[in-house]
């Protein structure tokens, strides 16, 4: 069994064909079949079911898989030990964010990469928590930037920065007199969410002693859609402090701030507790310091450099 078979049913999988998965791994089809019957036969287990198109993967093959990510991922680690400084800062990273964060984060994470690293081949996606927590696992990306706590003991978590919610008023809503919003009196009127799709917040979505989450009001980054949909429909909306600079001065005009008590969140940075990659870390943080107005950092991101 060698790391190159590993890497081509990885691959396999991912493109779930031969020949496409041969041309990204830059070798011939016949080859790669040979290697992959081979440790088929090494193992004594069907990795793949080849008479699908595309090809699917066993249930065997399935752990097999899982287990060859984390081999290949940790032989990119030991390989990274030996590595020069100005190396670690080039190569692949590979971030995922949970929606709300991703068209804060983002963009300016690119650009951040681009004029100060320009050798990091950064990667980014934005997916549901449990995706993200699910990938860190297997070792399918790198890091994770969602909310906090992440509660995984396979996983470490830095705490990034803190954000409030606002309600968003509808210009014709008589909220609009108000100069705050009483947490518990938020659901006193109509709530449009982005949960499984656009909708009205239904409080059957509540235990009978529990008071709204922001996680239960809101999964997509469109803050945009729901603020079109809420002036057009009337009623409000939930937005986190940090899409507010994405506002139009009129939007930000019907913006109240939910208080007794003050609803927030904590963002943090997700990975593996064998990550060694101390730097990368580091650039990653620093990025998003760029980002962020430094009244919303926590503690610890104040700090030069942090410390695996």
């Amino acid at each position: 069994m060698t790391l190159q078979q590993l890497e081509y049913i990885i691959a396999i999988e991912e493109y779930g064909y031969f020949v496409e998965a041969a041309e990204a791994s830059g070798v011939t089809q016949s080859t790669m079949s040979l290697m992959v019957k081979k440790l088929e036969e090494e193992l004594d287990v069907k990795i793949f079911n080849r008479d699908t198109h595309p090809v699917s993967v066993t249930e065997i093959g399935r752990k097999v898989i899982d287990e060859a990510k984390l081999v290949v991922y940790h032989a990119k680690q030991l390989t990274e030990l030996t590595r020069s400084e100005k190396e670690l800062c080039s190569g692949d990273l590979n971030v995922a964010m949970i929606t709300t964060v991703a068209p804060v984060l983002m963009a300016g994470m690119f650009k951040f990469a681009k004029l100060h690293y320009p050798a990091l081949r950064l990667q980014m996606e934005e997916l549901m928590t449990s995706t993200i927590l699910a990938k860190l696992k297997k070792a399918e990306i790198d890091m994770g930037i969602l909310a906090s706590p992440v509660n995984d003991p396979d996983l470490l978590e830095i705490p990034l920065y803190h954000e409030r919610f606002f309600v968003y008023v509808s210009p014709e809503d008589a909220m609009m007199q108000q100069d705050s919003i009483e947490r518990d009196h938020v659901l006193d009127h109509p709530v449009w969410i982005m949960r499984d799709g656009v909708r009205l917040f239904d409080r059957s979505m509540l235990r009978p002693d529990e008071t709204f989450t922001y996680e239960k009001m809101y999964e997509g980054g469109r803050v945009g859609i729901l603020i079109q949909i809420a002036n057009e429909n009337g009623g409000v909306t939930i937005i986190p402090e940090t899409h507010i600079r994405f506002l139009t001065k009129q939007m930000q005009a019907c913006l109240k701030p939910i208080v007794n008590p003050e609803p927030k969140r904590t963002i943090c940075l997700a990975f593996r507790k064998d990550y060694i990659h101390e730097q990368i870390m580091n650039i990653v943080v620093k990025s998003i310091k760029t980002i962020i107005p430094f009244e919303l950092w926590d503690e610890t991101i104040k700090k030069d450099y942090l410390k695996l």
